[in-house]
């Protein structure tokens, strides 16, 4: 006999969903989805650092809004993780003026020193790394973004350096 998986249901802390409350009770009634991009991030942060279709199906229902609303939203922008991701992402931006000196290389790289592929996470769980659109800092070429901190000018040398850090001290990046 085959048993039934349990599932835990998804909810909030009681602490978040006050506060998940008082974010919504902002906007007027009809306008909540106005909520929605804090409201996100705080549902990656409390449901492991990405956002399930389950996740996203909870904060949907939440806001009183479709499922592909949030869907949609949420694969949009590079800040939500739709899959897991680990303790420490990597974020190289990979646009034009940052692939011109050697983004893609330093995007390959990475791989080959961690041995992933681009969104995978390292076995681990310390690292993903992540091709990301314009991070804005075009004069510093090629660099990335790891948590609220910019590295930039980067070399493969400079990449392993980081890396040795963030392996002894991994920064705060969520």
């Amino acid at each position: 006999m085959t048993s039934v998986p349990q599932f835990t249901p998804i909810s909030f802390s009681a602490e978040t969903m006050a506060d998940v409350q008082r974010i919504i009770a902002m906007f007027p009634e009809g306008k909540q989805k106005s909520a929605l991009l804090r409201i996100l991030h705080i549902a990656q942060k409390e449901f492991g650092d990405w956002l399930s279709p389950e996740v996203m199906d909870y904060v949907a229902d939440l806001l009183k809004i479709q499922p592909i609303e949030v869907y949609e939203v949420a694969s949009f922008y590079t800040m939500y993780n739709l899959k897991p991701v680990g303790k420490v992402l990597l974020e190289v931006c990979r646009t034009g003026p940052c692939c011109t000196v050697g983004a893609e290389r330093i995007l390959q790289y990475i791989e080959r020193k961690l041995g992933i592929t681009v969104g995978q996470p390292t076995p681990d769980g310390m690292f993903t790394v992540r091709g990301v659109e314009c991070l804005g800092a075009c004069g510093y070429a090629p660099m990335m973004q790891v948590g609220e901190k910019y590295y930039e000018f980067l070399t493969e040398s400079k990449i392993d350096q980081l890396i040795e850090e963030f392996r002894q001290n991994p920064p705060e990046t969520r």
